[in-house]
């Protein structure tokens, strides 16, 4: 089969394996080859029969010479086989695998790898793994460094193995090299059919080490070409907004004179590059990053400001509901007394809320996905603003693009991306970096607990919130229990434990993202007034 051949049209065990397979992001041959082992099992240690220990974990080649199901008296079944070379006999014992003796038969020659153990006086090879040698054929299962996939249900690493063996040797010479010479030399890399061949059955970890740096820079050099295929794209792209600026730089500067507090320097810097983009006809895409705390949201709204002084609308699309709560509370306080009108929009809030106004006719839309589904008038949208954008796909961005004509893209992220990684997975967006703390914000620390000192910690934020009336957030990863993460904490389990067992003197509150929107404001409320600690 040609590499670009789609599962679904490939053979007979293909088209039946095609949904799973889905699962595991392999949609086309070709996409067996880059579905690379997590880790690798050494088996390449082949000792003769007589020279095994137990305790070692060997791989021997000999001769079936019995092999046979047994019943034990809890009707578990057996699988027992006696292997031999020149050199000596061995037992192998596997348990319920049944479908063996349709596989491995007496007077076959096997490699078996597995560890060694003593039982009865006698040297065992338990549940070892097993393949069935061929004349001249290469052992990829047994006898060298095995390759352990991420699987799926109903797709072994075993069938995966030979899917990848067998998709190599057949379309070995469709590897074509795109690099040039002079690149793959300089950057010191392997050849990319070399590459992908020791990715999954290298004779080293270092040669394993080898490849995995050539497909990374593969990776990295495509993603990064993309995003500059991109930007040439965005760079062609005329905006029917284009900010005035000048014409507003006293209201801009009486705006940041007034807030509460003083911008840093990189505050200052990321709002000139932000102007600068606006008052151009090609609309901004740009990516703001920062941590949380660094004042992007300040900065976005100084942007919100100017795209309502130029008579234009923005949107601010957040991932989850209490994040856009909170924008929205922060743009209110900070433009609602500039006469900015600001709407929430969620899957929760009632239409009712915002009765007063026309659908659409917000200054600014703070909400989730919900956005998407609002009416926006399409002349007027001049700005959005997205936070967390790892959190949006393609799509959802194309959508709220077509919502306007070619509107103006700030993107923020508070997950903390070196500055080259940046730039490479985002080439197509110009970078906005904010470094540094606002005046007067507490250094965070950060501490690592081990379960064995768990409960320390608990009695030191008990005796922090009692002595200095300190509040806490403790943040599970889930709201129910996860039957395929058993050692993960569910919110709301983990809420009945600290509000009954850990902190039964102190108040305890649950919020998670399944509540009503009245129940999550006024546990939030509640939490600000300090009637929860």
């Amino acid at each position: 089969m040609d590499l670009q051949t789609p599962i679904r049209q490939g053979s007979r065990i293909y088209k039946i394996y095609a949904n799973r397979l889905a699962r595991l992001g392999i949609f086309k041959v070709e996409d067996f080859l880059y579905h690379t082992p997590f880790r690798f099992d050494d088996y390449s240690l082949v000792s003769k029969i007589n020279k095994v220990q137990p305790g070692e974990t060997v791989t021997i080649k000999g001769k079936v010479v019995d092999i046979k199901n047994i019943f034990t008296r809890g009707f578990r079944r057996i699988q027992k086989s006696t292997v031999t070379d020149e050199t000596g006999t061995i037992e192998t014992i596997w348990f319920n695998q049944p479908f063996i003796l349709n596989i491995i038969k007496k007077g076959d020659i096997v490699s078996l790898s597995g560890k060694v153990r003593r039982n009865l006086n006698k040297n065992v090879l338990e549940s070892p793994e097993y393949e069935v040698s061929i004349s001249n054929g290469e052992n990829i299962h047994t006898g060298r460094l095995v390759p352990i996939y991420p699987e799926t249900r109903g797709v072994s690493s075993k069938w995966l193995r030979k899917q990848v063996y067998l998709t190599l040797k057949e379309n070995e010479q469709n590897l074509e090299e795109f690099l040039p010479n002079k690149i793959i030399k300089e950057e010191k890399l392997i050849s990319l059919k070399k590459a992908i061949y020791n990715a999954h059955f290298p004779k080293t970890l270092e040669q394993a080490e080898e490849a995995k740096k050539r497909l990374a820079f593969n990776e990295l050099l495509l993603i990064q070409l993309n995003g500059l295929i991109k930007r040439d794209q965005w760079k062609k792209i005329k905006s029917g907004k284009k900010f005035e600026i000048k014409k507003f730089e006293e209201k801009i500067e009486e705006y940041i004179q007034n807030l509460p507090f003083e911008l840093t320097n990189s505050q200052k810097k990321a709002i000139a590059e932000m102007l600068a983009d606006l008052s151009l006809d090609k609309p901004m895409n740009r990516l703001l990053e920062g941590d949380v705390g660094s004042g992007k949201t300040v900065v976005a709204t100084i942007a919100i400001h100017l795209a309502f002084l130029n008579k234009l609308q923005s949107v601010l699309m957040t991932p989850t509901e209490i994040l856009a709560q909170q924008h929205y509370s922060t743009i209110h306080n900070l433009l609602s007394p500039l006469g900015v009108k600001v709407e929430l929009a969620t899957s929760s809030t009632k239409r009712t809320k915002n009765k007063n106004r026309k659908n659409g006719q917000s200054d600014v839309i703070v909400g989730t996905h919900a956005v998407l589904f609002r009416k926006i008038n399409r002349k007027k949208l001049g700005l959005v603003i997205i936070d967390e954008q790892q959190r949006f796909g393609v799509e959802q961005r194309a959508i709220m693009r077509d919502k306007g004509q070619n509107p103006h893209f700030l993107t923020m992220t508070a997950t903390p991306i070196p500055r080259t990684v940046a730039l490479t997975m985002y080439g197509d967006l110009d970078l906005s970096y904010l470094d540094e703390m606002p005046k007067g914000r507490q250094r965070v620390k950060t501490w690592l607990v081990g379960e064995e000192k768990r409960n320390n910690a608990y009695r030191w934020i008990e005796k922090q919130i009692k002595e200095n009336n300190d509040q806490a957030f403790i943040i599970c990863p889930f709201i129910e229990e996860s039957e395929s993460m058993v050692t993960v904490k569910a919110a709301t389990a983990e809420f009945e434990k600290l509000k009954n067992k850990i902190f039964s003197e102190l108040s305890v509150c649950l919020l998670h993202g399944k509540m009503k929107a009245t129940e999550k404001d006024s546990a939030l409320s509640k939490f600000r007034e300090g009637k929860f600690n």
